[in-house]
């Protein structure tokens, strides 16, 4: 598989991730208890089916790789990874101290009503489904700060593009306060299963459009993803 390097200097390296891919291996469910099929196994990451992950896939150019975060598997855009553990380190304390800058776009379910806002909204457990997450009533296990702020870029008849600005970096922070404001990113298998999805879109409809960081040198770079062809297509 070939990825697209979209910057890269003696410590950092950031590719333009496709949808599909996973970061790295997905643990199982927490319970040795559960029994997973072949199918669910490959689906993960876990098992003999795993797949190649991006950590997989740049390990012999680039033996000393290390993940400093993550996107979902269909989510496609801009990865950071750092090529030592000195960047590493360096790259996780701007994520840990909120410096990176992080901007997404995403289509949602109906039409959002005001042309933009920020979700403030703490997020928790799901109940039902260990893999899923959840904002307000129902959610479980430590609630952790999570915010975005959003703004509409075009209304569609049952959809809507959104700019995305995520504040905190919780696991699936966007699609759970996109389901939580009742709009939830199309073609999501987990959190809008029910949900139709736009004609030409097959995919989790979320992109990482650019990050903002400083490298080793202090010097502040700046990376952008080009919007997909599927998305663009679908906005003409």
């Amino acid at each position: 598989m070939r990825i697209k390097i979209l910057y890269e200097d003696s410590d950092i390296l950031a590719i333009n991730k496709p949808s599909g891919v996973l970061v790295h291996p997905v643990p199982e469910h927490p319970s040795s208890r559960t029994k997973f099929t072949t199918g669910q196994k490959a689906r993960y990451g876990a098992g003999p089916d795993k797949q190649k992950t991006i950590r997989d896939i740049f390990a012999k150019k680039y033996p000393k790789l290390e993940i400093v975060h993550r996107l979902d598997k269909e989510t496609s855009g801009v990865l950071l990874l750092a090529k030592n553990k000195k960047a590493h380190e360096f790259l996780k304390k701007q994520f840990q101290g909120r410096e990176v800058k992080k901007v997404y776009n995403v289509i949602v379910s109906g039409r959002v009503k005001n042309d933009h806002g920020i979700i403030n909204k703490p997020i928790g457990r799901s109940p039902k489904d260990f893999r899923r997450y959840l904002s307000g009533r129902g959610a479980r296990g430590t609630m952790r700060d999570a915010e975005t702020s959003y703004k509409v870029l075009k209304r569609l008849k049952d959809f809507t593009f959104l700019e995305v600005r995520p504040k905190t970096g919780r696991t699936h922070q966007i699609r759970v306060h996109m389901k939580f404001i009742n709009h939830p990113v199309v073609c999501d298998s987990l959190y809008n299963p029910n949900g139709s999805c736009p004609k030409g879109i097959k995919r989790l409809a979320l992109h990482a459009l650019s990050i903002e960081f400083k490298n080793l040198k202090g010097k502040t770079i700046k990376i952008e993803s080009p919007l997909p062809k599927e998305f663009q297509k679908m906005l003409k």
